[in-house]
């Protein structure tokens, strides 16, 4: 007969390894880590919201994705920087199924994010006369409420197909709750879930299909003239290293979650798991930050203020 059990709670085990000692040292590390994203994320949406000069569509976007980085970083980096400085690592039922929606709506955002960044380069490469026709207030906003919307829907589904699934156990070899990991838990089938599941990565990986096309055919033009080279260089390939960034990251931890070796050592296990949730959302704002000169400039001036007062 199954071992059919009504969770109230979940173990995370993923630091159940670790001395005391090791765990403190890794909490300076996240503490800082963490404090790192909120600053750099924080400075660039502040610079933006405050800088009418910068009240543009692609800079919008660029806002869009620090905020959605805040939002993902919140779901993971409190609770974890908690299990680091106690001895028992749980997660209720219900703090588990938020974080992992909240994580998971976080990853599949910041595809939609940056799908919507390419569209709007492309409209302002290959149509700069029409591009503030196009780009209005109104469509600005509908992209914005898209690129959020359809993540929060998509992810919702397959929230609620993991919610309504009998768990025969209560153990989670990971530092927070991930999906896959409460599947393998399931004392049923979860053909439903993996079709689901399978269905929207299939979706945000036509996303990246469309940015990447999008990007040769702004290549080409860029490589026409002096002008469309610089305008790409400037604000192009920030997006293309963001969305290198985190097609990496995040198809490094799908990978690895489904058919990464049980063998490997936890240490190893536990980066992988969460350099997603780590390297894009300290890597994007600065790579932003750095590379367009209108926000750089900006940020400059705006500290040179403070500096002076």
């Amino acid at each position: 007969m199954t071992n059919v059990t009504v969770l109230t709670f979940f173990y995370l085990t993923g630091l159940s390894h670790m001395t005391t000692k090791l765990r403190l040292l890794l909490f300076c590390a996240t503490l800082l880590c963490y404090g790192a994203i909120l600053l750099v994320n924080g400075v660039l949406i502040v610079t933006i919201v405050l800088e009418k000069k910068l009240h543009e569509p692609m800079y919008v976007f660029v806002c869009n994705l620090c905020v959605n980085s805040l939002y993902g970083t919140a779901a993971f980096y409190p609770k974890f920087l908690y299990d680091l400085l106690s001895d028992r690592h749980m997660i209720s039922y219900f703090g588990c199924m938020l974080q992992l929606y909240v994580i998971y709506s976080y990853a599949a955002t910041e595809f939609s994010i940056l799908a919507v960044m390419a569209y709007d380069r492309c409209v302002a490469i290959c149509r700069p006369l029409e591009y503030h026709a196009i780009m209005t207030k109104t469509w600005v906003v509908f992209l914005v409420a898209f690129s959020r919307l359809v993540p929060l829907f998509s992810q919702g589904i397959s929230w609620v197909l993991t919610s309504k699934l009998q768990l025969c156990g209560s153990h989670i070899r990971k530092l927070y709750c991930e999906n896959w990991s409460i599947l393998t838990l399931s004392c049923n089938s979860i053909a439903t879930n993996s079709t689901v599941g399978f269905i929207v990565i299939m979706f945000y990986v036509g996303y990246d299909i469309f940015i990447f096309c999008s990007y040769i055919q702004l290549i080409k033009l860029a490589l026409r003239s002096k002008e469309g080279k610089k305008k790409f260089s400037q604000t192009c390939v920030p997006h293309l290293l963001c969305l290198l960034n985190v097609t990496v990251a995040l198809l490094f931890d799908l990978m690895y979650t489904r058919y990464g070796s049980k063998s490997v050592d936890q240490n190893v296990s536990n980066f992988m798991a969460i350099q997603f949730l780590m390297i894009p959302p300290l890597l994007n704002p600065i790579i932003y930050g750095l590379k367009i000169s209108r926000v750089r400039n900006n940020i400059l001036k705006y500290f040179t203020k403070k500096m002076v007062v």
